[in-house]
């Protein structure tokens, strides 16, 4: 039987390069990851923190990184102690040119089965990725409210 994944499959009106600079950039992610900060120098094998408030709230490694194709990192979760014994899990970004638009693809898979960290993200991803889209697009946040990140889980 599959392992529980998730996938999003989103295109955008943008380059390559500006999508991995939005996915690298805390000046960025502050906009759209609704004031997340990404921590790291991208390179293979290097940390990854997430910061929200100045609080790690996820931290991992980078696995891959091949600019401004494929980014690829482990992901743990620190904030909500119902998340803290998840297993480490794994986010994917492949970016490809489609046309005058970029085709994202954010695989996040190494869920267990019946585990509470596939139906957070689940619900975190689709806001931040509308958020990416609509900032990269039109210069302007949908207006998401954070609790959105927090749907599908009793954060406490």
């Amino acid at each position: 039987m599959p392992k529980p994944q998730f996938v999003y499959v989103t295109y955008i009106e943008t380059t390559p390069e500006k999508l991995w600079e939005a996915l690298t950039s805390s000046e960025f992610t502050r906009q759209y990851w609704f004031g997340a900060e990404v921590k790291s120098d991208w390179k293979v094998g290097s940390p990854f923190a997430l910061l929200l408030d100045g609080e790690v709230t996820d931290s991992g490694e980078i696995l891959e990184a091949d600019p401004p194709r494929r980014l690829s990192y482990s992901f743990k979760h620190h904030k909500y102690e119902e998340l803290r014994g998840e297993p480490t899990s794994r986010v994917v970004f492949t970016i490809e040119p489609f046309g005058s638009l970029v085709r994202l693809t954010v695989l996040h898979d190494g869920f267990v089965e019946g585990g509470k960290y596939l139906g957070a993200v689940s619900n975190g991803w689709p806001a931040i990725l509308s958020q990416l889209k609509s900032l990269l697009e039109t210069g302007k946040l949908l207006g998401i409210p954070r609790a959105a990140l927090n749907k599908g889980f009793d954060a406490k």
